[in-house]
């Protein structure tokens, strides 16, 4: 170990000794929080615990370089460097063990994460942006390893944007001139997950300011690094990334976790680097201890030898820094032992605070809810079986709001047969507590702003006497063309959405006219092109990631899902990233390319808007919706429509798709079908076939999956017909089950329906390769008619008789 330490120039040598006390405590009170707050999950207080016990000093050193404006991209070990930063106290620690729901006391996530789930509040309560370059950030964190990379990307290339587009004022509150840092940290074994590999090549490619911490120490969970990495060493396996004065690159960088000296001043060259020239940077932090093993799941143990662990003990990085500090005259033993016992006392009683806030108003609930089944319980013939409930009840001293729920619930069960006051009192005392606490668990999954996309007002397509027919690529290609003009925060990217302005020619001359910084080729790496979304959208850019086909989509689900979806939920509403995905699919050749993933994807990315405009005045309206909202979502243009005509508007940029709106493209009295996307094309051409035989069909285009007919008129619809037919190209149960789920149970069209609802969907495999594959696997013109008529033959025989189909 060294015995001499050079004092950081930012530190006066006045203040160093008390810099260097002030680091002590934070780690020590890090690490006293893990201690008891295993503890706390041992006893059942707490449901599950994930420390960073053993990374404490390297976070120190972080926090040092860490300044206004930048942000973090994190996973679940980061405690100490959210408290270095002044971002989480010990009351907050333990209120996020606890599922706390008040943001106030677990302003994280209100509960709604595990422990170790770090974010900060980039948004005020109208859900307008805070002034981000005036505070220090934080990314919320999600579970999946290495799904914080992809997010991290997009957070650094924001600094790169905001540094080159001069038509962004400098005032914009997001950026001082792109001198942000992005900082990343992961677990040595997570760097195995393809979306760390996949995000490190693209930010080499990209050169943007991003700092990336391994916090290694030999592990994943169980497994040792010899089962994870090549070499046993990231950065051994890295360097091939070193830039040199041919190539740019990366920095590599590699420090002892136990070495306090030598981390300060990595983290401090590092961010220099990073911050001044735009090159990203990783640091990979060797020889870090995990004293209390993986999580509160099990014990380390089980799977470290015994020289292993007394290495732990010798060089846990708070251990050494003890050590370093009284062989450097920096503090005595003594001093370090009083303060030592100040901090568990500390520690202790904020835990008790965080208990005591936790527990009180779940008290107070169970104390009203007693009163009101003791009341049943003294008028009801049942009350012999009610009144243990309520001592039940009364006599527990810790306990869930499920548990007065219960109590209540099945009170009411034992009165199924009476009618009194008292039973009227506690019935509607339930339903008022069940409302005002299912928002503490299920609010926020959308923006509560003005700025919600289904708060934005329609605005109709306008057209003149000199508006002309063109191919609808144009529509697309112009009112991209109006949005870049009117809206300098606006950038598009992905593959071939550059140079050639994308497969199908919708942004045709974009990166000639604004630049490849605002419209970008990128890398095949869909992951990172919806990461890069993510993190600009987070940093007040209004990114359009661009998925080449929607089968491509699957490469990025994962991120849609867990990251995406999620962001204003597990913030509470506190966070928000308006990405626009953009994508093309349905109706191509062969199974690689004309998937309609429909089903999986909107089950899966609940939180994120889904749009499946017929056509490209459609999908430019929902475009400029989008850009007038404060919403993600995905917007699926249909692929075989581009060659189409359509009338180009005379309003480009200002049209508005209503979302969450449904369309009548035809009336009739006979049948109602209900599809979207492409395979409307399909419909309207069997209508024609279906009139002729004497069947009037009204059509619907449901126009967006995500959110679905707000208004609820498609049970009007039904009202009027009594018969239902829904119909995509989907596999069955896909998102023709959802519309169906979506028009008999929540709008009750069942009550109105003559004949049983059905669905027509594609066959359940991926769509054969040619004409002849796509007429066996998908829905037909003639299937359509064929299935319509059936439904009328069993309604009308004599009417539509049999035929041989």
């Amino acid at each position: 170990m060294q015995n001499t330490v050079k004092e950081p120039q930012q530190l006066a040598k006045e203040d160093f000794k008390e810099e260097l006390i002030k680091d002590y405590k934070l780690a020590v009170t890090s690490r006293e929080c893990s201690l008891l707050g295993r503890r706390e999950v041992l006893t059942g207080k707490a449901k599950f615990g994930i420390f960073g016990d053993g990374k404490e000093l390297p976070q120190l050193a972080w926090a040092r370089s860490f300044e206004n404006g930048d942000f973090r991209s994190g996973y679940y070990r980061d405690q100490t460097f959210m408290m270095a930063i002044g971002e989480l106290n010990i009351q907050q620690f333990f209120a996020g063990l606890y599922a706390n729901t008040d943001i106030n006391d677990e302003p994280m996530s209100a509960g709604r994460q595990m422990g170790g789930h770090f974010a900060t509040h980039s948004l005020n309560e109208d859900g307008s942006w805070k002034r981000l370059i005036d505070q220090k950030n934080s990314s919320a964190d999600i579970s999946p390893t290495a799904g914080q990379m992809p997010r991290l990307l997009g957070l650094a290339q924001a600094s790169k944007v905001y540094r080159l587009n001069d038509l962004i004022k400098d005032d914009n509150g997001f950026s001082n001139k792109g001198n942000e840092v992005a900082w990343g940290t992961i677990g040595n074994a997570s760097t195995s997950e393809g979306h760390f590999w996949e995000t490190f090549n693209a930010a080499g490619v990209l050169q943007v300011p991003m700092v990336i911490s391994v916090w290694d120490d030999d592990y994943g969970i169980s497994v040792h690094a010899k089962h994870q990495t090549t070499k046993e060493s990231i950065s051994k396996i890295q360097a091939g990334f070193q830039r040199d004065d041919e190539h740019d690159g990366f920095e590599i960088m590699t420090v002892k976790g136990w070495d306090y000296v030598s981390l300060m001043e990595t983290y401090e060259k590092a961010s220099k680097i990073s911050r001044e020239q735009h090159v990203p940077v990783m640091i990979h932090v060797e020889e870090l201890t995990q004293p209390q093993g993986h999580s509160t799941s099990g014990s380390h143990e089980r799977y470290k030898d015994e020289d292993r662990l007394n290495w732990e003990r010798e060089y846990d990085c708070n251990v050494q820094f003890r050590k370093w500090l009284i062989e450097n005259n920096f503090a005595t033993e003594e001093e370090l032992t009083d303060l030592e016992k100040s901090i568990k006392k500390e520690v202790r009683e904020g835990k008790k605070a965080a208990w005591n806030a936790y527990l009180n108003p779940i008290l107070e609930e169970r104390d009203e809810a007693v009163k009101l089944i003791e009341a049943v319980a003294a008028i009801s013939d049942n009350g012999v079986f009610i009144k243990p409930l309520a001592a039940n009840l009364k006599e527990q001293k810790e306990l869930y709001r499920k548990d007065t729920l219960e109590a209540v619930r099945k009170t009411l069960r034992y009165t199924l047969q009476e009618n009194h006051n008292a039973i009227q009192d506690l019935n509607n005392w339930l339903n008022n507590y069940k409302e005002k606490n299912q928002e503490k668990y299920s609010g926020q999954l959308h923006s509560d702003s003005q700025q919600a996309a289904t708060k934005i007002a329609a605005v109709a397509p306008q057209y003149n006497e000199d508006s002309e027919d063109v191919d609808a690529r144009l529509v697309m290609r112009d009112n991209f063309d109006a949005l870049f003009e009117a809206h300098p925060e606006v950038l598009v990217f992905g593959e071939d959405a550059g140079r050639i302005g994308d497969v199908n020619q919708g942004l045709e001359g974009m990166q000639e006219k604004y630049g490849e910084l605002r419209v970008a080729d990128t890398g095949i790496r869909e992951a990172t092109i919806l990461g890069q979304g993510i993190g600009l959208a987070m940093r007040g850019l209004r990114p359009i990631a661009e998925i080449q086909y929607l089968d491509y989509l699957l490469y990025c689900l994962q991120l849609m899902s867990d990251d995406l979806a999620t962001v204003q939920y597990r913030t509470a509403g506190k966070q928000k990233a308006p990405v626009i995905i953009r994508t093309r699919g349905h109706r191509l050749e062969g199974i690689w390319h004309s998937g309609s993933q429909m089903g999986g994807i909107i089950n899966l990315v609940r939180g994120i808007h889904v749009l499946v405009p017929r056509n490209m005045t459609q999908a430019a309206g929902f475009y400029n919706t989008l850009l007038a909202s404060d919403e993600p979502a995905l917007i699926v243009e249909c692929l075989n429509g581009y060659r189409l005509k359509e009338k180009l508007p005379s309003n480009l940029g200002e049209f508005r798709t209503p979302i969450g709106k449904i369309e009548t493209l035809k009336e009739g009295k006979d049948i109602t079908l209900v599809s979207y996307g492409s395979t409307l094309r399909l419909v309207n051409e069997a209508a024609v076939e279906l009139d002729r035989a004497g069947i009037d069909v009204e059509i619907i285009d449901v126009q967006s999956l995500l959110p679905f007919d707000l208004d609820h008129k498609i049970v009007e619809s039904v009202k009027k017909t009594n018969r239902l037919l829904v119909i995509d190209e989907d596999v069955p149960g896909g998102a023709s089950a959802y519309i169906l789920q979506k028009i008999l149970d929540e709008q009750n069209a069942w009550r109105y329906l003559d004949s049983k609802p059905q669905c027509l969907a594609a066959q359940p495999h991926r769509p054969a390769y040619g004409t002849d594959g796509d007429y066996f696997s998908k829905p037909s013109v003639d299937d359509i008619f064929d299935k319509v008529y059936h439904i009328m033959h069993e309604t009308n025989p004599s009417k539509f008789p049999k035929h041989g189909f």
